[in-house]
């Protein structure tokens, strides 16, 4: 069982934001943001290119919600999902990583050369 299925069992803690019977999302415990959340599915899924898409379009819906409840739906915010290894994927479990509270800047992009990922 991953540490996300694991969270959903409620066998380790988390700062819980917004659940229903289907999505969960909580505070992620290394924030890059000061408002930074994870949503993820209920259900496994390893990654976003996994998911039924009546799935994700649920899950988009708790998103907004999600950050409506975070005070940041006006202001704006950052959704990012990593794909696999390339991609940047540390855990195995679909998740979504919802940044805001601040003017975000693009970070690791920002200065890069193109010619570094060729």
């Amino acid at each position: 069982m991953c540490i996300f299925c694991k969270i959903v069992a409620k066998e380790i803690p988390s700062n819980a934001v917004a659940e229903n019977e289907e999505f969960y999302a909580f505070h992620d415990i290394n924030p890059k943001a000061p408002v930074h959340v994870l949503v993820i599915p209920k259900a496994h899924f390893d990654s976003f290119k996994e998911i039924p898409g009546d799935v994700m379009g649920r899950m988009s819906t708790f998103m907004q919600e999600t950050a409506k409840t975070l005070g940041i739906d006006e202001s704006g915010y950052r959704i990012i999902s990593n794909i696999g290894e390339d991609g940047g994927q540390e855990v195995k479990h679909l998740h979504f990583h919802l940044l805001g509270g601040a003017k975000l800047k693009w970070g690791h992009f920002a200065d890069a050369d193109p010619k570094d990922f060729i």
